[in-house]
């Protein structure tokens, strides 16, 4: 017997259908229908959360008023989301580092320099630009207090990181994988 829940049901009939080939044949065709109901079942609760829903991403988007990209990653589509939802409230330095940090995965410094108005978002952990900057941007834009303006910073390899390496073996990489790659 292959079904799981077949076999669950089987547990609970008396030892004698063991041995019956219909009974055992019952329980695996009722059990493949109680299989595949637990597998929608699960499939429909991780719809609920932003960070397991794949075709629910499209309810979650229209809730929140995002234009629906199917032909973005699910990934980049989640960080959009994530990002709007933490982008809800008073805008502060560490909620503009909590929506951008949703969308790039990794550490994001947020400095303010009032006499400017201006604020920079850094991109600390990840090298180069990240997939998605268009789509932080534009959040960005929407949450951030109009009389500021925003500047971004990327974090690229240094010369410094590069002083173990020859020219041989920096050879069989592209000049942006060069500078795009953690050489620690």
């Amino acid at each position: 017997m292959t079904s799981v829940r077949g076999k669950e049901m089987m547990s609970f009939l008396p030892d004698y259908y063991a041995t019956s080939r219909v009974m055992s044949a019952n329980m695996e065709a009722q059990g493949k229908e109680l299989d595949a109901l637990w597998r929608a079942l699960d499939g429909t609760l991780e719809q609920y959360f932003v960070s397991t829903a794949t075709w629910g991403l499209e309810h979650w988007e229209g809730e929140l008023g995002i234009a629906v990209d199917t032909s973005k990653p699910i990934g980049q589509r989640r960080s959009v989301i994530l990002s709007k939802l933490r982008g809800i409230g008073t805008v502060t330095i560490s909620l503009i580092k909590s929506v951008a940090e949703a969308y790039d995965g990794g550490t994001v410094d947020v400095t303010l320099h009032p006499e400017a108005y201006t604020f920079t978002v850094k991109f600390v952990d990840t090298r180069g630009i990240p997939p998605n900057l268009d789509d932080l941007k534009a959040v960005i834009e929407e949450i951030k207090p109009a009389h500021l303006a925003v500047e971004y910073a990327f974090t690229y390899t240094q010369w410094s990181e590069l002083k173990q390496k020859t020219w041989g073996e920096l050879s069989t990489f592209t000049w942006g994988e060069v500078m795009t790659r953690s050489w620690s």
